[in-house]
């Protein structure tokens, strides 16, 4: 106490100069008394039974009053009482500095080195050095981890740059990069396999936290013993570190981003995890990524067929693939191969007797690829890549490890492929085609179950599937008859089959035939093309292309009187996805083949959420695959007939260049195309294609639950969902019949009353149409007067020997003259259509003379001339032994 009582004096010696020192005036007497009480009042009373004498008092009186003046002193000099207090806390701050100074010298002086300056120390260049040094760390660490994976991205449990694609089960088809074929988890891998890599590579792996300090001097002090690298400091967490996410420069940069990712793994990850993860990763040469490739590749086993000494050899491979490889050099895999059996033997992995029984045993090595080379459906695989960058972003594509999981169903791939190969190997030889395409597809939710796009995916990558456009024949007759039944048109309803022009256009039938007054449905089963014509010039192109667009054809449909017969082209994917709208009551569903798409973390990056979408009345889409089912029960596709209602619809284009059948089932739908790349006439027919669908469908619903196809709607008193659009050409002229007095062959007045149309139509059908529906059979029909039909072509007939002269379904030939019965006003109407289609090669001058003219024959009862199928007294040989067609 009292030394703080002398520092007061000190203080108020110092300020009491100052006041004399300085000219002022002095306050009253009676300021000066309630300065005196004030500072009585304020100071503690220890202080002021502390003085011994009044100076003692007087001074510390003295610097209360400095320090606290009254109010009334700062209202009257606020300019002088701040120049004070300013100067007051002035010089307590060079006091405070003063002292502080004082303390630090003496402090100094007690340390070593007392007397020197401060920058000849050696503590002082420690300590910076530390400080420093922790600095530097620090922002080392802080901008190591910027460069680094976020912590959701530790996950990952694949590398940079691959990509693997799987089956609808899950098998894997594809894989692009550096990735496993199979990847397994740690419960499927063998725990001695486990064991011998732990030995191998990181003997403290269960005990560190991702950096093994002891490792590593371990490491170091085997290498000086035996003066080469023998060993390794780096853990399986830093090794997976490095394989997930770094490269393999040797920089020291990429080894501390090592390190902190490994601590990170650490953290994120558990140790079966991290192993798990490890195994299925490693590169262990020979192209084999993972434990279980490895195994394949080295010894063509499974890993729980292999032998202590067979893991071993694996296991020891991790350091130096190529160094240690059982193919390129065994003496030196046996080394390391017992090296490892050894470090598991010290480790207490193994019994002695183990490790004597598994070093003893020869080293067997069986090769064999990769199965990550073996790519299965090459054609699904490269659609799959097109498809990819529609669903998921380019920077997702370029980070790459993404798993894509598609919806092809194995098991009907390869009976795809098998039924293509043998319709190739067996029908194409001799019908003179040599691709082939086919496609299947789920109608209910559009995914591609099978797809096979040619004969060698090695020779030719050209995807005939969903690259090829080509005509579709009269698969495209499917459409038009659904839009006629959407207007609400009966499909009994009667057309005319009969010689037809329309604006300078001439139809023909595939057999060069006419049936006279023909139903809609039959027209259908029986595939005649001048019914087609006439039931899309009453529905009108608009409404048939909507209606077409709408059930899944994606290429242009031109508006065109060739249309009916499939002159636009199209490809094999987009007709039969169209198709499987009729197998899905008219809800048509986008055909997709990828399910979902995982990113290297396991995360979904894009799941398929395709909705159907109602393209045809359920009540339309009912009747008209009633009329397809008509078609392959009596009709064109007899030859695809399975155990089971079965619909669909050939076609054939000019000279039979494109041979198509489109079928389904109500949980299937499947499409058939047979030709040549080169365009090539082929001597096949549509039935070739309708018995290859037939080979897969009984392979592929083997075992299939049997569905019916909705029952067949109510034909009359329809409305219709359409509003048809009838066209109105310039000319059109029905060619002269042999009974001009019949007014069915009235070209502009084929909505004739429904008795005459049927009496007509019986008429025909007694008189003149002996054809026989089913084009897979021959019949020999005996009648009355011995009246005898030729029938079509067997299905399994032989090769023709020579070309047939029929024109196919898809052709329209232009007609060089007008016909005789049309009237004077269409034969002023001018012809609007600018191009003809390819015009077949059999076609010729008398050919189109024989057909514009009158026949010889009259049948003055019907009103149509069959020359299809000719009685047996008009007929000659020829025309008897002429092969006919299906279509």
């Amino acid at each position: 106490m009292a030394k703080f009582t002398s520092w007061f004096r000190q203080q108020a010696n110092s300020l009491t100069n100052g006041l004399k020192n300085k000219p002022s005036s002095q306050p009253d007497r009676s300021v000066e008394q309630n300065s005196e009480s004030m500072t009585k009042d304020a100071l503690p009373t220890e202080l002021v039974g502390a003085g011994k004498n009044h100076e003692d008092l007087q001074d510390s009186q003295l610097i209360a009053q400095k320090v606290s003046p009254p109010a009334h002193w700062v209202e009257e000099e606020p300019t002088k009482s701040t120049t004070k207090s300013s100067a007051t806390i002035g010089g307590k701050t060079k006091q405070f500095l003063g002292e502080a100074q004082k303390v630090s010298v003496k402090v100094l002086d007690k340390l070593p080195g007392k007397g020197k300056p401060l920058y000849r120390r050696y503590w002082f260049w420690t300590t910076l050095g530390v400080s420093s040094g922790i600095i530097a760390v620090s922002y080392g660490v802080w901008s190591i981890d910027k460069t680094l994976p976020s912590r959701g991205q530790l996950n990952a449990a694949s590398r940079q740059q691959t990509l693997t694609i799987k089956a609808g089960d899950g098998t894997i088809l594809y894989q692009q990069g550096e990735a496993t074929r199979e990847k397994l988890e740690i419960g499927q891998i063998p725990d001695k396999l486990q064991k011998a890599f732990i030995a191998s590579e990181d003997r403290r792996f269960k005990q560190h936290g991702g950096i093994d300090a002891q490792g590593i001097l371990r490491a170091v002090t085997s290498n000086l013993r035996s003066q080469d690298v023998v060993q390794g400091g780096s853990t399986i967490t830093q090794q997976l570190a490095r394989i997930l996410f770094l490269n393999r420069n040797k920089t020291v940069t990429r080894k501390l981003q090592e390190v902190r990712l490994a601590q990170k793994l650490e953290q994120e990850l558990t140790k079966d995890q991290i192993l798990e993860r490890y195994l299925n990763l490693i590169y262990l040469g020979s192209g084999a990524y993972g434990v279980a490739d490895a195994a394949w590749v080295y010894f063509s086993k499974p890993l729980d067929k292999l032998s202590l000494g067979e893991m071993a050899t694996i296991a020891g491979l991790a350091p130096a693939p190529n160094v240690f490889s059982p193919v390129e050099n065994p003496e030196a895999a046996k080394k390391r191969r017992n090296l490892v059996l050894q470090r598991m033997l010290e480790d207490g992995f193994i019994t002695p007797a183990e490790k004597q029984q598994a070093a003893s045993e020869p080293l067997t090595v069986k090769a064999s690829l990769p199965k990550r080379l073996n790519i299965e459906a090459p054609y699904f695989i490269t659609f799959i890549q097109k498809e990819l960058p529609k669903y998921v972003e380019k920077d997702v594509l370029e980070g790459g490890g993404l798993v894509v999981e598609t919806t092809l169903n194995s098991t009907w791939q390869k009976k795809a492929e098998a039924a293509v190969d043998k319709t190739l190997q067996n029908e194409g030889r001799w019908q003179r085609f040599k691709q082939a395409a086919m496609v299947a597809i789920d109608p209910r939710n559009g995914e591609i179950k099978a797809m096979v796009g040619g004969k060698d995916f090695g020779q030719n990558k050209f995807n005939r599937v969903t690259q090829a456009q080509r005509q579709p024949g009269s698969t495209f007759k499917g459409f038009v008859y659904a839009a006629a039944v959407a207007t609400g048109k009966n499909p009994l309803d009667g057309y005319l089959d009969a010689p037809i022009v329309i604006d300078g256009y001439e139809p023909k039938n595939y057999d060069e035939g006419f049936r006279g007054w023909i139903n809609m449905s039959d027209a259908l089963t029986k595939s005649i093309n001048i019914v087609a014509v006439r039931v899309l010039m009453k529905v009108g192109y608009q409404p048939t292309i909507d209606l077409a667009h709408k059930m899944g054809i994606k290429s242009e449909i031109k508006p065109v009187i060739s249309m009916a017969l499939g002159s636009n082209e199209v490809n094999l994917l987009e007709l039969t996805s169209a198709y499987g709208t009729f197998a899905n009551k008219g809800m048509h569903v986008e055909p997709h083949a990828i399910t979902r798409v995982l990113n290297r973390n396991g995360e979904v990056v894009w799941s398929a959420d395709f909705k159907g979408k109602r393209a045809l009345d359920a009540d339309s889409a009912a009747i008209t695959t009633w009329m397809l089912q008509n078609v392959v029960t009596s009709g064109t596709a007899t030859r695809a007939q399975i155990d089971r209602p079965v619909a669909g619809k050939t076609g054939t284009t000019d000279e039979a260049r494109d041979l198509w059948f489109v079928g389904f089932i109500p949980q299937l739908v499947t499409g058939v195309w047979l030709g040549n790349d080169n365009n090539q006439p082929t001597y096949g027919d549509s039935t070739t294609a309708a018995y290859t669908w037939r080979q897969f469908m009984k392979e592929a619903t083997d075992g299939m639950p049997v569905e019916k196809f909705p029952q067949r709607p109510k034909l009359d008193g329809r409305k219709g969902t359409i509003k048809a659009e009838p066209i109105k050409p310039r000319r059109f002229v029905t060619k002269a019949v042999p009974s001009k007095a019949d007014d069915s062959d009235d070209s502009e007045d084929d909505s004739e009353n429904t008795t005459r149309r049927n009496s007509s139509r019986r008429r025909t059908t007694r008189r003149t149409n002996t054809n026989t529906s089913d084009s897979s059979n021959t019949q020999t029909r005996t009648r009355s007067r011995r009246r005898r039909s030729t029938s079509q072509t067997q299905e399994e007939s032989t090769t023709p020997t020579r070309r047939r002269r029929s024109v196919s379904s898809g052709s329209l030939r232009e007609s060089s003259s007008g016909s005789s019965g049309s009237s004077r006003s269409q034969r002023r109407r001018r012809s609007t259509e600018p191009t003809t289609p390819r015009r077949s090669r059999s076609s010729s001058s008398p050919q189109k003379q024989r057909s514009s003219s009158p026949p010889k024959r009259k049948q003055p009862s019907a009103p149509a001339v069959q020359k299809s199928a000719p009685t047996s007294g008009s007929s000659s040989w020829r025309e008897r032994l002429k092969p006919a067609s299906s279509e």
